[in-house]
């Protein structure tokens, strides 16, 4: 294929991936006020009676749950974008690079849901519970809905990155970065790392620290296992001795 033809393949699929979007966008923006309630229900759920968010913006009722909404669509559709995306870069590679490098594409992927499923029912309900409790006497709270929205998307993006950990333990070791042998001998140290990430991410007690920093350590524990399992064969040995 010449450069036209990569040209116009790359102009095929991109007409494919905004068509699914499109597909998908136009039925959803029907339920945006919908949507968006279902993203608010961590907070709506320990809202003392008689409170309620708020709109200071005029056009906010409207273009925040349309904001909401195309960016769940781009969550639907990236299973779909990422296929898009392999098909045009596969033939460019070589075999033994399609055969690692294409789990790893939608490994990450699944990782992503993970982190975004794990920040909604568990950090989301323990902040929001902490803040409503924390508020003072004769104080009440009125969330504005587009800053909740910044706020949930940073937290779901942060927790759909840091996610990604096994592979990236996975990665490096596999390059030659590092090695397995190398990071359990720093196991002490991404713990006490882990627990101050968490004290920085979670309201300050015990419970939301904990509830945040065991699960960095069990994905810094499944990137070694990972890691161990994509070594070479003979290097998986010598690191078992």
């Amino acid at each position: 294929m010449n450069v036209l033809n990569h040209l116009l393949e790359l102009r095929r699929r991109l007409l494919h991936c905004l068509l699914v979007l499109l597909v998908l966008f136009l039925p959803l923006s029907y339920f945006a006020n919908a949507i968006y309630h279902l993203l608010a229900t961590p907070l709506l759920a320990v809202l003392p009676q008689g409170t309620h968010m708020i709109a200071t913006a005029v056009s906010a009722p409207f273009l925040v749950p349309l904001k909401l909404t195309l960016l769940v669509v781009l969550l639907l559709a990236l299973p779909y974008l990422l296929w898009q995306i392999w098909g045009f870069l596969a033939p460019a590679l070589y075999r033994h690079e399609q055969r690692w490098l294409l789990p790893l594409l939608f490994g990450s992927n699944l990782l992503f849901y993970t982190g975004i499923a794990f920040a909604y029912y568990v950090v989301l309900p323990l902040i929001f519970r902490f803040m409503v409790g924390a508020l003072p006497t004769g104080v009440s709270m009125a969330t504005d809905i587009g800053s909740y929205l910044d706020f949930v998307l940073t937290m779901f993006f942060s927790f759909g990155a840091a996610f990604q950990l096994p592979l990236l333990i996975a990665v490096l070791c596999r390059t030659g970065v590092t090695s397995v042998t190398a990071l359990k001998t720093k196991r002490p140290h991404f713990i006490v790392l882990a627990f101050i990430v968490g004290m920085l991410l979670s309201p300050p007690d015990v419970l939301s620290q904990t509830l945040l920093a065991v699960p960095l350590c069990l994905l810094f524990e499944a990137g070694l296992w990972l890691a161990y399992c994509w070594m070479p064969k003979a290097s998986a040995i010598t690191v078992a001795r």
